[in-house]
């Protein structure tokens, strides 16, 4: 997923959209060609969760350009001295490849960045965390924060054992830009999509580029598009969508609904006309360059719109159709797993623990990640300088919380969904080329292809 490809240029900051990298990509769906089998763990393995003192090297294998991991790795070895890190970087589309045949491997990761889940859960090659998640007391994490990492014996996400947990929880929204938002009379966010789109409206009368969006590898209008499907509808028929629930479907009301929209935003000039030749990179220079009031994306650039636009810029999760209509928004963990041959599996487990408790571990989530720390539900998310981004997407995610208003992203329901169909229906529909209706059907029709139903 996590979202196009996370590192796009070096200035880019870390947590750069992952979840929706696995779903622009395919991965093998077998185990690696002459790989030992790998014997699938029911989860009732006897665990420790003493680190002891005794010298431990912890294979990781993470993402390059993703600065927190080897953070929280550093910080790890300074206050626990006897565990030192070998870090292997990949950058994640090489690591969408190569985790089935690293996994399988002799020398297989203890901490792996995970591209995708049910293919590996299904070749037995990630560890089932139940038992850490009883011996380490993670019921008292909020129950939505851990969903998305949960798969069931039929092989669908959403419930079940656990295989993952999040290095930070990205939350997704909108970004403005605080000096055009008053040329346009906007003095707080806008409480309903009707308010949103009126917005949108005087920003266009005032020649300022309503929403500066990207669509061109991947669907970055696949943004908007879910942020209004999650408010059209019931999200829970989305997150069954995605975590493939018998049944589910995505030619809903809703779904059309928010696809509608797009095409009049799209029809009105909201998006850049050039929008199909927009790539993520492009998008972030040209909000920058003030060129755009508003933009939807996630916390993950909190830290580098501080650095680059400092006080130029707020946040807000994108409202429902009433004032009081619950929040709901795009939100995954940065997913990393055990591997179900790692060498040192409770030290591995007690380092996805420290991350998500330890106090200094989780200011690093917070500072290099730009994301919320996760972890359980009363312990404090540490603070960011008062009138910073971050300190409103930090707010953002804990209001989110509160109202259980997570949900994946549609372009992780499959492993090539997002680039067999959503992107390229997406690009047709923005120009004129797809109806609404056919946008919904031909990604259902491909969601129902790739599960043979």
């Amino acid at each position: 997923m996590r979202r196009y490809a996370r590192k796009l240029h070096a200035g880019r900051p870390a947590l750069v959209l992952a979840p929706l990298m696995a779903a622009a990509l395919a991965i093998t769906a077998c185990s690696a060609p002459g790989a030992d089998p790998v014997t699938e763990d029911d989860g009732d393995t006897e665990v420790s969760t003493e680190l002891g003192s005794d010298p431990i090297t912890l294979e990781m294998y993470a993402e390059t350009g993703f600065p927190l991991a080897k953070a929280l790795a550093d910080e790890f070895s300074n206050q626990y001295p006897n565990v030192t890190f070998n870090v292997r970087e990949d950058q994640f589309t090489v690591i969408v490849e190569n985790a089935p045949r690293v996994l399988a491997g002799d020398n297989a990761p203890d901490i792996i960045r995970l591209p995708t889940m049910i293919d590996l859960v299904s070749d037995g090659l990630l560890k089932n965390l139940d038992p850490y998640f009883d011996a380490y007391g993670w019921d008292s994490f909020p129950a939505s924060q851990l969903e998305q990492l949960r798969i069931a014996e039929d092989g669908t996400r959403g419930s079940g054992s656990l295989y993952g947990m999040g290095l930070g929880y990205s939350v997704t929204g909108v970004f403005y830009n605080k000096e055009l938002a008053e040329q346009v009379g906007m003095t707080e966010p806008p409480a309903t999509i009707a308010e949103f789109e009126e917005l949108l409206a005087a920003a266009k009368d005032a020649g300022i580029q309503p929403i500066m969006q990207f669509n061109q590898d991947t669907a970055g209008i696949n943004f908007p598009h879910q942020a209004l499907q999650n408010q059209y509808g019931d999200p829970q028929e989305i997150a069954d969508w995605i975590f493939q629930k018998e049944g589910a479907t995505f030619d809903t009301p809703a779904a059309l609904k928010a696809t509608q929209t797009i095409e009049k935003w799209a029809q009105a000039g909201y998006f850049p006309a050039d929008a199909n030749a927009i790539d993520y990179t492009a998008m972030m220079g040209q909000f920058q360059e003030g060129n755009g009031l508003f933009m939807f994306n996630g916390d993950w650039e909190s830290g580098n719109l501080d650095a680059n636009m400092a006080g130029e810029v707020g946040f807000f999760l994108f409202p429902g159709e009433t004032a009081d209509a619950p929040h709901v928004a795009m939100s995954a963990p940065n997913t990393f797993g055990v591997g179900a041959k790692a060498k040192n599996p409770d030290a591995a487990a007690f380092f996805l623990h420290w991350v998500h408790t330890n106090e200094k571990a989780r200011e690093i989530s917070v500072q290099v990640g730009g994301s919320s720390p996760g972890g359980p539900a009363d312990l404090e998310v540490p603070t960011a300088a008062e009138g910073t981004v971050l300190a409103q997407t930090l707010a953002a995610s804990g209001q989110l919380a509160e109202e259980n208003g997570a949900v994946d992203f549609t372009a992780n329901a499959t492993g090539s969904i997002f680039a067999s169909a959503i992107t390229p229906e997406m690009q047709k529909l923005i120009v004129g080329e797809q109806t609404p209706e056919g946008y919904v059907q031909a990604v259902q029709a491909q969601y129902e292809e790739e599960l043979s139903r």
